[in-house]
This record gives structure tokens, sequence and C-alpha cells, in this order.
């Protein structure tokens, strides 16, 4: 893999920063598993709470191999932070389907901007380890289809907590795209625009959920 030795501590602290979005993904899951209102639903958001326990996996040795004297760095964001502080107030209210709104459509659609981004990244690089990384960004694919799946029945459904969803998407865009400008440095190092990337993640939302 080409990484110049500028490139290494940047990307570094990227995965890290999708490292710890992970270890959020993976708790989150195992507690949306109990609120889950059917088994087929349960026994995906089983599966995804052991698939986001291998992502963090996967980054932690990838950010060991790139820039070992940073691995366990914690990301200075108080806005991943703020992030985890709602979801957590959705799983305690036992909020089904805001804790989907934060985790799958939002977060899982902000990884799997950022993951397809840095995918085109190392195919240019001629990356090592190309099916794992192709099975990591389906899984992020998988998570996020499920997650508008869901949004999309208790649209159809009338479901009367769909307007403050609304409502409640912009606080949690607001701190995604405070998540990305925060690391600008970062996207600036390896001439990318932290912008574009933080615009991606609406790409992702359902068209009436930002209506």
């Amino acid at each position: 893999m080409v990484v110049l030795p500028s490139e290494r501590v940047p990307i570094a602290r990227l995965l890290t920063f999708l490292e710890h979005g992970e270890r959020m993904a993976h708790g989150c899951a195992q507690r949306q598993a109990t609120l889950a209102p059917d088994p087929k639903a349960r026994r995906f958001l089983t599966t995804q709470a052991r698939q986001e326990a291998m992502h963090a996996v996967v980054f932690r040795g990838a950010i060991a191999w790139l820039a070992p004297r940073h691995l366990g760095d914690a990301p200075f964001l108080p806005a991943l932070e703020d992030y985890r502080r709602l979801l957590t107030e959705a799983l305690e209210r036992g909020d089904w389907l805001e804790s989907i709104l934060a985790e799958q459509v939002i977060l899982e659609g902000l990884g799997e901007a950022i993951l397809t981004r840095i995918e085109g990244g190392l195919e240019k690089r001629q990356a090592p380890f190309r099916r794992l990384r192709r099975v990591l960004l389906h899984q992020e694919e998988a998570h996020h289809d499920f997650g508008r799946r869901v949004l999309e029945r208790a649209m159809v459904d009338g479901h009367r907590e769909l307007e403050s969803l609304r409502l409640r998407t912009q606080d949690y865009l607001a701190l995604t795209d405070s998540m990305v400008l925060t690391l600008c440095d970062l996207f600036e190092t390896i001439d990318e625009d932290a912008s574009a990337w933080a615009a991606d993640v609406r790409t992702f939302l359902p068209m009436w959920l930002t209506a």
C-alpha cells in the first residue's frame, strides 16, 4: 500500500474516529435488540452488534499498522459525546424510531459515506485486504438499509412521531457536521474537502425525512 509518511498519522486519527463510532454503534445495537418489535429485527440487530465489534477491531488493527504511537488515542470531539448523549437518552426512553434514526440512518449513513470515500483512496493506492474492506462497506450498507426500511414502514403506517423525527434529524445532522468539520485539518492533510464529506451524509437520508 502506497501511503505517504505525512498521511499515516492523519489517516490513523480518522480511523480512530471511526473506531469510536463503531464502538458506539455496537452498544446501541445491543440495546436496540431489546426494544425490537419483532424477532426478525431482533436477530438483525444482534448480528449488527457482532459486526460493529468486528469493525472496531479491524480499524484498531489498521491504526496500529499506520501509527502505533497513536493507538488508543481518544478523538477530541465534543460533538461525538453530545451525539452519544442524545442517542442514549432515546434508548433510555425506549424510543425505537429515534434510535433507528440516530444510529442506522444517520450514523451508519455517515460511516458509509466516509468508508466509500476512503475506499476510493485505498483503491488508488492499491491497498491490500480489498475483500475485507468490501465486506465492511457492504455491512455498513446493510445496517443503513435496515434503518431506512424501518422508518419508511413507519411513514406508511402513519406514525405520529414522524414529524418530531424530522425536527430531531436537524439536531443529529448538526452534530455530524461538527464532528467532520472538527477533523478538517486531517482532511486537508490528505487533500480532501471536509465540507464535502459532511454533506455526503445527506445523500444517504430519505428525502421525506429532510423535506
